[in-house]
């Protein structure tokens, strides 16, 4: 392929085929995956409907003009096994329906059961990593001497949008379960860290000579294992513990003072370690200052930077920062995309959870077999079993919910108790 065919204009088709899988993969599925977690009636119409959209983007994505691709690009390469795994879904799906339960099919459901979970969760996942690849592939990205730093970039910066995603659905969900499972939050925070620094430390250097790069991720790496692990002794029997918040803020101040080759490099750079420093410093002050009354204001900001952060590392790449220059977009402007980006994301995140607690079973709707979808999640806030809000006028409501199937027994004792 030669390099007019690349910089041809990307045309309608192709335009079309970008949409149609943007929204199949990062609205529609994520929208159906949280309905199948509720256990709501709508979580097969809306699945379909993401099928059809993927579909439909398929042959766009093969029968465009304009701007060619190499055949070796990631984007078409990893292309088959986000197929495969989508109708394998299909599939299981359509038999789980079908309620077959004698003979051999029970011991075959549950398992299906099981896949069927496990490759839901995960397909938004594979859906954002198929994403990211057509960016690359489009811009024509990663390629030869570029693929180290690029994966450097985009593998760390997704790091760090997935943790912010985590702590949100951590403090929205998942408080009433840390409770009962005797953990708190830092625990699961440092044995992340702990495994992402073993990762970081033995894939960021290659070759036989130690690059100020090379020196510096991994260095960082070794931070990351180690106080992870301070950080996983630490927060044994629920106890909290500042070392993960103490990790982001070295972090944050190492990239903060990461020189670059070039100006726009370095300030975006340092405007990545200064919000990593932020995040840092609103979890410490949240650790170590506030009451549980005042934590959730402040809890929300700490995974926005996260996210933001992710944003900003992502978008720090070689090739990245070559277009900035090119175009002549200044850093602020730049990051300020960024920053509307991470808040979309933040919202949509929330939206999803809200969604959660407002479908299928969360909201009272009827519902078939028992195990015809997904087994239910456990329920979030400070207790397992309640929720509350303030009615409109004033007065504080209480709302019931239960739990999962398996925890009809203790709810029912609750409500006798009530």
């Amino acid at each position: 392929m030669n390099d007019e065919a690349f910089q041809a204009p990307i045309d309608g088709i192709l335009l079309a085929h970008i949409a149609f899988m943007f929204l199949a993969f990062g609205i529609i599925y994520p929208t159906g995956m949280v309905l199948a977690l509720s256990r709501s009636r709508w979580h097969v119409p809306v699945q379909i409907i993401g099928s059809i959209f993927t579909t439909i983007g398929y042959f766009l994505g093969h029968g465009h003009g304009g701007r060619e691709f190499p055949g070796d690009n990631i984007h078409s390469l990893f292309a088959p096994f986000l197929i495969y795994a989508l109708m394998c879904q299909v599939g299981i799906g359509a038999y789980l329906k079908l309620h077959l339960t004698s003979g051999p099919n029970k011991w075959f459901r549950p398992i299906l059961t099981k896949v069927h979970k496990i490759v839901g969760i995960f397909m938004p996942i594979l859906g954002y990593v198929q994403m990211v690849f057509g960016v690359i592939t489009s811009c024509g990205w990663c390629r030869g001497e570029n693929v180290g730093q690029c994966l450097a970039h985009f593998i760390m910066g997704s790091s760090f949008i997935g943790y912010g995603i985590f702590l949100i659905l951590m403090l929205r969900l998942a408080s009433g379960w840390l409770q009962r499972k005797g953990k708190s939050q830092d625990y699961f925070d440092s044995w992340i860290i702990m495994a992402w620094g073993f990762v970081n430390t033995f894939t960021e250097h290659r070759g036989n000579v130690w690059s100020h790069r090379d020196l510096q991720h991994t260095s960082l790496g070794i931070l990351w294992w180690a106080g992870g692990t301070v950080g996983v002794y630490l927060s044994r029997n629920g106890k909290r513990n500042i070392m993960p918040a103490l990790i982001i803020l070295f972090t944050g101040y190492a990239m903060s003072s990461h020189a670059q080759s070039s100006e726009i490099s370095t300030k975006i750079h340092a405007m990545f370690g200064y919000v990593l420093m932020s995040a840092s410093l609103v979890r410490l002050v949240e650790i170590g200052f506030l009451s549980e009354k005042t934590l959730v204001p402040l809890n929300y900001l700490g995974p926005y930077m996260l996210i933001f952060a992710g944003l900003l590392f992502m978008g720090a790449n070689i090739e990245q920062i070559a277009s900035l220059t090119q175009l002549g977009i200044d850093p602020f402007s730049y990051a300020l995309v960024l920053a509307s980006t991470a808040f979309l994301i933040f919202f949509y995140t929330n939206v999803l959870i809200d969604l959660y607690w407002r479908s299928g079973q969360n909201d009272g709707e009827p519902i078939g077999n028992n195990d015809d979808i997904i087994a239910h999640m456990p329920l979030p806030l400070t207790d397992p079993h309640t929720s509350s809000s303030i009615s409109e006028d004033g007065h504080e409501v209480l709302f019931q919910r239960a739990k999962s199937n398996d925890d009809d027994y203790e709810f029912h004792n609750l409500l006798n108790k009530a």
